[in-house]
């Protein structure tokens, strides 16, 4: 795959792409005449919303308006993704208070940043979520939200609290920007909670926490940390952080030594990357491994290598995307510890206390399944919590289900386990049917790869 096969999707994960918005002034206004009641909802500790009554909250209804983002979705969902559309209902956008600027939707440049939508036909139920990678609130629209509005549940997102390429400049302590991450989430659980309760005359009876890659390490983390907040989760591929191994700090330094001729094939083989996914180490050397190491490495052991990537990960996107040299020789397990101590504020244990599914691809190439997932099922039943868990391996399954466009015979998108994982989820919770036990689920030879997936 060429590198302009890779612009597009890597220039909407850095937030690099214009968005289209709105300006500061449009302050809790009403947008369209269909609202009718006239209390109109306020979200607990919001410093600013902007409230609209829309036709449609799904994708199809707001491409192209300024209530969702097509850019910052690109390269996650695969063509010929089928989803439902035709929910009417009410969008809150705005943000709760913060120091960090970003985020530049809607002009605001103000991060936390969140959405909050509520379908007229409410079915008592909460799906909460949080951007995947470096990207923004709107990011999992067509992944998520637009398939659990139709379900009648409400949708809440945030951006996490800071965004883009050069997330890890925010706070003052190595690991406070990934921290803030955590804390964004629980911030909207509860404040969405709240604002349901205000709009429908009740709180949701169920709330789910959701999300896929960094969506899905929060996952994790809330189901261990808050789990009275939610009734279950599905994590799908979520990031890896532990004091010891580093997470990907741990995976990743190999493949800029590759890169520069300093490894082999066989060493990325060692540190957990599949046999299988050789053919897609030239795409991820060009859009994903240098950029992700670095700012990654930037957030939690700055002193490194103060000079790379500096004081911004880059000025455009052939800078944002390149390697810092040093990283090549980069050792987590060797360096202080207080790195260790940084990574271990956000670390994860395995100690969930709730329902929770998780799905990975086995031919992950950002983040391997052997040095992720599998990981942390271990740590989750040296926890004694693997009746809470489910575990799934998508065969052929990779990070980003865009992919599959280009090795269709080769791969398949992770998206309709997914949402299976989830249905099962809810069947597990609200009605005691046990999900299937772990297992691979196989790719399939033949049908609608791209829409349907049964878990057994």
């Amino acid at each position: 795959m060429r590198l302009s096969r890779g612009v597009p999707l890597a220039a909407a994960l850095l937030m690099v792409l214009t968005t289209v918005g709105t300006t500061d002034a449009e302050a809790l206004v009403t947008e369209t005449s269909s609202c009718t009641r006239p209390d109109l909802p306020r979200v607990p500790g919001a410093e600013h919303q902007r409230v609209a009554c829309l036709p449609d909250l799904t994708t199809a209804g707001l491409a192209g308006t300024a209530y969702t983002d097509i850019a910052d979705q690109a390269g996650l969902s695969a063509k010929g993704t089928k989803n439902p559309s035709g929910v009417p209902g009410t969008q809150i956008d705005g943000y709760f208070p913060d120091d960090s600027r970003f985020n530049a939707t809607h002009g605001w440049r103000h991060d936390a940043q969140f959405v909050i939508r509520m379908p007229e036909r409410w079915n008592g139920g909460l799906v909460v979520t949080g951007a995947p990678g470096t990207r923004r609130q709107y990011a999992t629209d067509a992944l998520i939200s637009d398939h659990v509005l139709a379900q009648g549940y409400a949708y809440a997102a945030t951006d996490k609290g800071n965004s883009g390429p050069d997330f890890y400049k925010d706070g003052r302590r190595p690991g406070d920007a990934v921290a803030e991450w955590n804390r964004r989430t629980t911030e909207l659980t509860r404040a969405a909670r709240r604002t349901l309760a205000q709009w429908y005359g009740h709180a949701p009876r169920r709330t789910y926490m959701t999300g896929i890659s960094n969506g899905g390490y929060l996952t994790r983390w809330q189901l261990e940390n808050h789990p009275g907040l939610y009734d279950g989760g599905v994590d799908w591929e979520g990031a890896l952080w532990t004091a010891d191994g580093g997470g990907l700090l741990g995976s990743l330094p190999v493949t800029v030594a590759r890169s520069l001729g300093r490894a082999q094939d066989e060493d990325l083989l060692k540190a957990g990357f599949a046999p299988g996914s050789r053919f897609l180490w030239p795409y991820h050397e060009k859009a994903y491994w240098g950029l992700t190491q670095k700012i990654y490495r930037a957030e939690f052991d700055p002193s490194y290598d103060p000079a790379c990537p500096g004081p911004s990960a880059g000025a455009t996107l052939p800078e944002i995307l390149a390697p810092c040299a040093s990283d090549a020789d980069y050792d987590y397990a060797a360096r202080p510890e207080s790195v260790h101590r940084a990574v271990g504020r956000v670390a994860l244990t395995g100690r969930i206390g709730r329902p929770m599914i998780t799905l990975h691809g086995d031919l992950d190439t950002l983040l391997p399944i052997a040095t992720d997932s599998d990981v942390y099922e271990r740590m989750v039943t040296q926890r004694g919590r693997s009746r809470l868990h489910r575990y799934y391996t998508v065969e052929g399954g990779t990070h980003v289900d865009s992919l599959h466009d280009t090795y269709p015979d080769r791969l398949r998108p992770v998206l309709p386990c997914y949402r299976s994982a989830f249905t099962a989820l809810v069947a597990w919770v609200e009605d005691g049917s046990v999900p299937p036990t772990d297992r691979t689920i196989a790719r399939p030879a033949g049908g609608d790869v791209v829409n349907t997936c049964a878990l057994s």
